[in-house]
């Protein structure tokens, strides 16, 4: 595949899970169909809504950066053959982490794999093997056992997250907090680029 449907591309700082606080290039591909209540992206979901573009176009643009680390988030990105588009930034030096639901199996040599998973679509096996980090999203008390079904099932290095839904955050996350001083192979993630105001 050599050409993906684009919603944005863009230099910042990642704000979740194990990288947070490193300069990372996004590459967010548009096309969902997992379809989150509480997503906060929806205007990602609609590929034909957004600009089609050159593989060759997205690793200029990561390489003219100057950054070394690439997200490739969505949407669902997992969606697409992306065998091209992480060959072709591993080849530039580029590290590529990708962040999915796991609903689909990944097409390509993805260096990090961030595994997200949704009660909306469910994932396929390999999503639990391919997991360097697990990042549950948590919505409703109910979901702390929900995570810890996925946790049996990933990796026994994967790093384990948790992570408030945004617009329930005063509510969640003293939740969020008191769980893992109880469960301490849990992390929290913290949006810090909402904090941060920046993309």
């Amino acid at each position: 595949m050599n050409i993906l449907p684009i919603m944005e591309k863009f230099f910042t700082i990642q704000g979740e899970g194990s990288y947070t606080g490193k300069a990372a290039y996004f590459i967010r591909i548009a096309g969902c169909d997992v379809g989150c209540v509480w997503c906060d992206v929806k205007e990602s979901w609609e590929r034909h809504e957004h600009q089609e573009t050159s593989i060759s176009e997205l690793i200029e643009a990561a390489k003219a950066s100057n950054c070394n680390f690439v997200v490739i988030t969505g949407g669902e990105p997992a969606m697409y053959d992306l065998t091209n588009l992480i060959a072709g930034l591993k080849a530039e030096g580029i590290y590529c982490a990708i962040e999915t639901s796991g609903c689909y199996p990944l097409k390509g040599a993805i260096d990090w794999y961030c595994f997200s998973p949704k009660k909306f679509k469910l994932p396929c096996e390999e999503a639990y093997n391919k997991a360097d980090e697990l990042k549950i999203v948590i919505n409703h008390p109910s979901d702390f056992a929900w995570a810890e079904e996925h946790a049996k099932k990933v990796k026994e290095d994967c790093s384990l997250y948790l992570q408030a839904e945004w617009s329930k955050s005063d509510k969640i996350l003293p939740q969020i907090i008191d769980y893992i001083k109880s469960n301490p192979r849990w992390r929290i993630s913290l949006q810090t680029h909402k904090f941060m105001q920046i993309p």
